[in-house]
C-alpha cells in the first residue's frame, strides 16, 4: 500500500532555474503476521520515485528477498551484510531490522539515489552505513567490507554489468571466509550467462529456490515473473 506524499513544480522549468521537484510516494511494506497493515510484526517505508526511475522503485526482486530476509532473520541478527546496488534497500532495511549490521550500496556517482537511501533510512530509524560503490571500481572504501552476508536484487539486469558485478562480489566473498552472495533475480536468458560466470569466478550455488515459493499469497498476487532466488559462495578449494 501506498500513501501519496507527492510534489510536482509549480511552473514549467526554466533555463537556469532547478528542475522540479521527483514525484515521490511513500510505500508500506508489511512482514510476519499476515502481512497486512492490520497484522504484521515489521513495517518498512519506502520513499519511491513514481515516475520509475530504476534505482528509486521498489522492484519484485526487492520485494521477494526482503521477504526472504525476514524468514531467514536469525541468520541476519548480528551478521555483518552488504547489499549491492540497494536502490530503495528494502531487503537490507528489514536486515537492519532483524538486527543486523548494514551497509548499503549502490553507484558513487548517483548521488540521487543515495541521497533517497539516507531518506529512507531516517524515515525508519535505521543505523545503517550508505557508501557509494561502483562494481568494477577499486576505490579505498570496498576493502574495509567484511561482510557476512551479501544482498542484490535485480542486479542481474544488464548483462553488459555482469563481470563488474562477479569481480565485486567475487573480491568481498575472498575478503569474507564463509560469506554468501544471495540474490533475486528475473530468470531471463541471461541465465546461463550466470551460470558460465559463476564458474569463471569460481563460485558455486548452494541454493537455487523460486521466488514465489516462500512468498506469501497477499504479496505474490501482486507480483509477476519468473523469479528465483539464487545463494552463492566460493567454490572450496579454488586455486589463489
Amino acid at each position: 500500500s501506498a500513501s501519496a506524499s507527492a510534489s510536482s513544480s509549480e511552473a514549467e522549468e526554466e533555463p537556469g532555474r532547478a528542475p522540479p521537484p521527483r514525484m515521490t510516494t511513500v510505500s508500506h511494506h508489511y512482514f510476519g503476521g499476515s502481512s497486512s497493515e492490520r497484522d504484521h510484526d515489521l513495517r518498512v517505508d519506502i520513499v519511491e520515485n513514481i515516475e520509475e526511475d530504476y534505482g528509486m522503485f521498489v522492484w519484485p526482486c526487492s520485494v521477494i528477498l526482503a521477504e526472504y530476509v525476514w524468514q531467514q532473520r536469525p541468520r541476519f541478527s548480528r551478521s555483518r551484510v552488504v547489499e549491492l546496488g540497494a536502490g530503495t534497500s528494502l531487503p537490507g532495511l528489514v536486515a537492519a531490522k532483524v538486527g543486523a549490521h548494514v551497509t548499503l550500496t549502490d553507484i558513487a556517482h548517483n548521488t540521487e539515489v543515495l541521497d533517497n537511501i539516507q531518506q529512507i533510512c531516517s524515515l525508519n530509524n535505521a543505523n545503517c552505513t550508505v557508501l557509494g560503490l561502483t562494481w568494477g571500481d577499486w576505490d579505498e572504501p570496498v576493502f574495509d567490507l567484511h561482510p557476512d552476508i551479501i544482498l542484490g536484487a535485480d542486479v542481474l539486469y544488464d548483462s553488459a554489468k555482469f563481470d563488474d558485478l562477479f569481480a565485486t562480489v567475487t573480491f568481498l566473498l575472498e575478503n569474507s571466509p564463509g560469506a554468501v552472495f544471495i540474490t533475486t533475480y528475473h530468470n531471463r536468458s541471461g541465465h546461463h550467462l550466470i551460470e558460465f560466470l559463476m564458474v569463471k569466478w569460481g563460485l558455486k550455488c548452494l541454493k537455487l529456490l523460486d521466488g514465489f515459493s516462500f512468498l506469501p499469497s497477499c504479496k505474490a498476487d501482486s507480483l509477476q515473473g519468473n523469479i528465483q532466488l539464487v545463494e552463492i559462495t566460493l567454490e572450496k578449494g579454488k586455486p589463489k
